[in-house]
């Protein structure tokens, strides 16, 4: 087992790799505690909840809004949950992302944590402080800054995972490495097979080193005003792609990247070799790097991304595999690349 922390001024929060859900116990508080959770993983494992009050949602990207929070609102309510509550998260990204909306916001605010089940939510969702729900199908457009007492990501709980969401949170690893960590985005290359196929020694260093990377990350800039924009790699295209195709948020994260070192590459601040690396390896892990799309509605659609200033966009080029850097730059500008690609 790892165990990192991630500092703030808030406090200092731990992240602990490769330890299990039935050990839940020894870091809950004495105080009360509720698990909230979705109806797909309390199928798989509620007979390893420990002996509390269970909320489930509904699973999947569409619940992932008000109605829902609402729904877990007046839940809390019957349950009598008071400012001493804490509230355990057990699933995945959706299932992350409720839980620390709703402990940031009820009562104004109570103690959680989660148990990180999937791929995303151990190396992105889970980690850093974000917390958000969609609005009007745009991504995490309500949410709140606020970090969880602890995480728990729970490899053995990846092995049932279906192998299109494996590959889909393959995506956040291969963003977190090519915009921070070239001998990182190496390994993967060199050991992706087994990667994907979930052996547990290979995950357990992959997994570490993106959480050590997000936190490393956080701590300096938790509020996403500097260098936390990084992380956005491929996002900006990525949520409008999601928004207008349907695809995972990995896959369309995944050809979000494609489109952004193709920017990159247009603006000669990426070869074209570099650029081929990263293809390649998406590939390899059978996540799709291009798609047909309307370009007036993906344009849309950026124009309600959270990073946009007025008419201008905190967008992230990669100069090379571990260099990203953000640039502000026009939405005219993005629609200009688009109309060439076109």
């Amino acid at each position: 087992m790892k165990h990192l922390t991630l500092k703030t001024t808030n406090g200092s929060f731990e992240i602990l790799i490769a330890e299990s859900l039935k050990n839940i116990r020894d870091y809950l508080p004495e105080k009360r505690a509720i698990i909230l959770t979705d109806r797909h993983v309390a199928s798989l494992y509620r007979g390893q909840f420990p002996d509390l009050p269970v909320i489930e949602i509904e699973s999947g990207e569409t619940n992932k809004n008000l109605e829902t929070v609402n729904d877990v609102y007046r839940k809390l309510i019957d349950l009598e949950a008071d400012r001493s509550t804490f509230l355990l998260g057990i699933g995945g990204g959706i299932v992350t992302d409720v839980t620390g909306f709703i402990g940031s916001t009820f009562l104004r605010g109570i103690d959680y944590g989660f148990v990180a089940s999937t791929v995303l939510a151990q190396v992105d969702a889970a980690i850093g402080g974000k917390n958000g729900v969609n609005y009007s199908g745009y991504k995490n457009l309500i949410g709140t800054i606020r970090q969880p007492r602890f995480v728990i990501c729970d490899l053995e709980m990846l092995r049932t995972l279906p192998t299109e969401e494996v590959r889909s949170g393959f995506a956040e690893i291969v963003k977190t490495a090519a915009v921070r960590d070239a001998s990182l985005f190496a390994f993967l290359e060199d050991n992706i097979e087994k990667a994907v196929s979930l052996d547990l020694k290979v995950m357990e260093k992959i997994i570490a080193e993106c959480v050590r990377i997000k936190t490393e990350i956080v701590s300096q800039d938790e509020k996403e005003s500097g260098q936390r924009r990084l992380l956005n790699f491929g996002h900006s295209f990525g949520h409008a792609i999601e928004k207008v195709s349907g695809l995972t948020h990995g896959e369309s994260v995944s050809i979000g990247m494609c489109l952004s070192v193709d920017f990159s590459v247009k603006r000669n601040i990426l070869t074209p070799e570099s650029s081929a690396r990263l293809k390649n390896l998406l590939t390899k892990i059978n996540l799709p790097t291009r798609i047909l799309f309307q370009k007036e509605a993906i344009v849309q659609a950026m124009r309600k991304d959270k990073k946009r200033e007025n008419e201008n966009l905190h967008f992230v080029f990669l100069h090379d595999i571990g260099d990203a850097r953000t640039e502000l730059i026009s939405l005219s500008e993005l629609k200009e690349f688009l109309d060439d690609l076109c």
